[in-house]
């Protein structure tokens, strides 16, 4: 995650001597990196994209990012294909160790099984070197945030199908493989 080499955002940023009191940094998109959140992250268009971070030191070696990131951005509902316009709100706070870190590894019982917990906190992520990629950061968090099955708003989903037996209607849900029941290979 700390180097963006798939993402449409790069803000580095060296962690290598961060001061005490850390550092803030802003990042508003321009019009090219709004293009390209766009493609990357297949919207309709992304009109704005702000992210608020605060980068610290975390124990010896480690490094916390807080912050949060805004956009406002237009998808396609997933019914009608309609544009809709929505909004992105995220909070950031996430915890980076250097790869070779001993709070990087995963920690274990005494049976040495590996311990999980749904309510625990997160494993800090690594990096490797002395600087954080914030943009890719505030990226990730953006495309966590995105709706993955928007509807515009009163769209229900695909009404079911009716079919009628006889004198009594019974609801059955729509079969896309209808159209293939008669279809056959040819050898």
């Amino acid at each position: 995650m700390t180097n963006n080499l798939d993402g449409a955002l790069s803000f580095p940023v060296s962690v290598g001597r961060l001061p005490q009191k850390g550092l803030n940094i802003k990042i508003e998109a321009n019009a090219r990196e709004l293009e390209a959140l766009r493609d990357f992250h297949e919207l309709l268009d992304v009109k704005f994209f702000k992210a608020d971070l605060q980068i610290v030191p975390w124990k010896k070696d480690g490094v916390r990012v807080r912050g949060e990131v805004h956009a406002e951005i237009v998808q396609s509902c997933i019914v009608t294909l309609e544009p809709i316009d929505a909004k992105v709100d995220a909070e950031i706070d996430t915890i980076f160790v250097p790869e070779n870190s001993r709070l990087a590894r995963l920690p274990l019982d005494e049976n040495g099984e590996l311990i999980i917990s749904a309510e625990g906190p997160d494993i800090p992520e690594t990096f490797s070197g002395d600087t954080l990629d914030a943009g890719a950061i505030a990226e990730e968090f953006f495309e966590l945030a995105i709706d993955p099955y928007p509807r515009k708003e009163g769209v229900e989903s695909v009404p079911p199908v009716v079919v009628q037996y006889g004198d009594d209607a019974v609801e059955e849900p729509a079969n896309p493989f209808v159209a293939l029941k008669d279809w056959k290979q040819k050898p």
